[in-house]
C-alpha cells in the first residue's frame, strides 16, 4: 500500500498539482499585499482619505464590516484578471508554436517543374529498358 501511494505521489499530475497551489498561495499573498498596501490606501484617498477596511455599519452588536467585503472582491478581480493575462499569454505561445509545426513547405513553381522532368525522364528510361 506504500509502495502504490509513493507511485501516485510521484505521478506528474500530483507533483503539479501541488507546485501549482504551493504557487498559487503565494501569488495569492502578493495580490493582497498590492491591494492593502498600494491600491486600497489610494482608493481610500480618492473617496475622501477614509481607510477603506475599516468602512463598517454596526447594527445591534453584530459589525458588518463592508470595506473588508470590498477589498476581498478586489483580491479577487486583480487575482482573476491576472490570471486571464498569464493564460492568455501561454495560448499565444502554445498557438505560435502549432501554426510553426503546421507550417508545411510548399514547392516553388520551378521544383515542381523540375520534379515532373525528373519524373518523365525516369519513366522514358524504364520504358526503354523494358523494350
Amino acid at each position: 500500500m506504500l509502495k502504490e501511494f509513493r507511485e501516485f505521489a510521484v505521478k506528474g499530475n500530483v507533483i503539479d498539482l501541488a507546485v501549482g497551489v504551493i504557487i498559487g498561495g503565494a501569488f495569492g499573498k502578493i495580490v493582497t499585499s498590492l491591494v492593502n498596501d498600494l491600491i486600497m490606501p489610494l482608493v481610500g484617498i480618492i473617496i475622501g482619505g477614509h481607510d477603506f477596511s475599516g468602512l463598517s455599519i454596526k447594527i445591534g452588536s453584530a459589525q458588518i464590516l463592508y470595506g473588508s467585503f470590498i477589498q476581498t472582491v478586489i483580491d479577487f478581480l486583480i487575482i482573476s484578471f491576472s490570471i486571464f493575462i498569464f493564460i492568455r499569454y501561454l495560448n499565444k505561445l502554445k498557438r505560435k508554436k502549432v501554426e510553426e509545426e503546421e507550417v508545411v513547405e510548399t514547392p516553388d513553381q520551378t521544383e515542381v517543374l523540375l520534379t515532373e522532368i525528373r519524373d518523365l525522364l525516369k519513366h522514358q528510361s524504364q520504358s526503354k529498358d523494358v523494350q
